[in-house]
């Protein structure tokens, strides 16, 4: 996660309220679902296909388009075509990328969404990785004619509740900071935490989840073992960060590259904690300047800074800055040159 200086905060979306507010004012015209968040947006979908239609899909009232290309003939028959036993259509539309529409597409597409009937939903379902290019005609069409719900990771109150009623279901309680920690290992995306509470649950005997239960079987995101890793080096546990090491390459997704990039990230966020706890900085003001999640993620890092000194992690931001100059342009081996990093952090961990 960058350090966002100058990035506008994202705000979180109350998804209750918009839940709510569809309920109480019925499904209007059009809208335009984005986000990383996919686990809310579908079930958000799901609650507009239960207004629209209350007997179900059929043939006649629901048509979904799928794809890069829209058939935009096709899909101003749909939108005209007149309900039939429901008193709304739905229409789904997934896999057409409103930004990369040619000339003569975006303005068929201004012209379909400009001119929908009473009875009509039509629903543009995006991908986590879209994002709405406001300059286009296409965005500000949609926010003539629509809405556009972005499906941002909840805060962390609402996470720890859904967590927590998560793991009810199948019969186990769990800590609000256990909760956490599950939350901080898998990211705080609902979708990725739902196998791992599934796969928890299924591996704890009695009726409540520990910490020690996470640990043993949740996968943790390559960043949030990364607090673990620099904590080593902090201790100046070489052999301990090693094995941290060895374990995270040991999948083939997470190059060398890319965990130096997690591990730079990392001592720059923990330099950034170290400089705001000398300057008296709050946790809310830490996660703030760093664009972090949650005030807990803020305070994991002023913890692990008082671990070294100021000195010791502007040398070690300074290394990472070293390697990766390595990386892309001496030729040398790639996992070598992380292992010498790690060392060269810990021989200076001792605070």
């Amino acid at each position: 996660m960058a350090t966002g200086k100058g990035k506008k905060k994202q705000e979180v979306l109350n998804y209750k309220a918009q839940e709510r507010t569809l309920r109480e004012q019925g499904p209007g015209r059009l809208y335009l679902l984005w986000g990383r968040e996919d686990y809310l947006r579908e079930q958000y979908l799901l609650e507009l296909k239960k207004l629209c239609l209350p007997g179900g899909e059929d043939d006649f009232s629901y048509h979904r388009f799928d794809g890069a290309e829209l058939d935009f003939q096709a899909l101003a028959d749909a939108v005209d075509a007149v309900p039939f036993l429901s008193e709304r259509t739905l229409i789904e539309v997934r896999g057409f990328d409103t930004n990369k529409c040619r000339e003569e597409d975006a303005q068929a597409l201004v012209q379909v969404i400009g001119d929908l009937p009473d009875y009509c939903t039509l629903v543009f379902v995006m991908g986590t990785d879209f994002e709405p290019d406001g300059r286009l005609k296409t965005t500000k069409a949609f926010k003539k004619y629509g809405q556009l719900i972005q499906f941002t990771a909840q805060g962390e109150p609402a996470l720890v509740n859904w967590v927590g009623k998560r793991f009810k279901a199948h019969g186990k309680n769990i800590s609000s900071e256990d909760a956490r920690q599950l939350i901080f290992f898998t990211g705080g995306l609902m979708n990725t935490m739902i196998p791992e509470i599934d796969k928890i649950a299924a591996y704890v005997q009695g009726d409540t989840v520990t910490r020690a239960d996470i640990l043993a079987v949740a996968h943790r995101m390559p960043e949030a073992v990364a607090y673990e890793l620099t904590d080593r080096l902090a201790d100046q546990d070489y052999d301990g960060a090693m094995r941290i090491l060895a374990d995270l390459l040991a999948d083939k997704a997470n190059t060398p590259i890319f965990l130096l990039a997690v591990i730079g990230q990392q001592m720059r966020r923990l330099y950034a904690a170290r400089l705001a706890r000398r300057a008296g900085l709050a946790t809310g003001d830490l996660r703030a300047l760093l664009g972090l999640s949650f005030d807990f993620i803020a305070e994991n890092l002023l913890r692990s800074a008082r671990k070294f000194s100021g000195r010791q992690l502007e040398e070690a931001v300074r290394l990472c800055a070293q390697t990766d100059f390595a990386m892309k342009n001496t030729g040398a081996d790639d996992t070598e040159l992380l292992k010498e990093l790690l060392l060269r952090i810990a021989v200076g961990g001792a605070a």
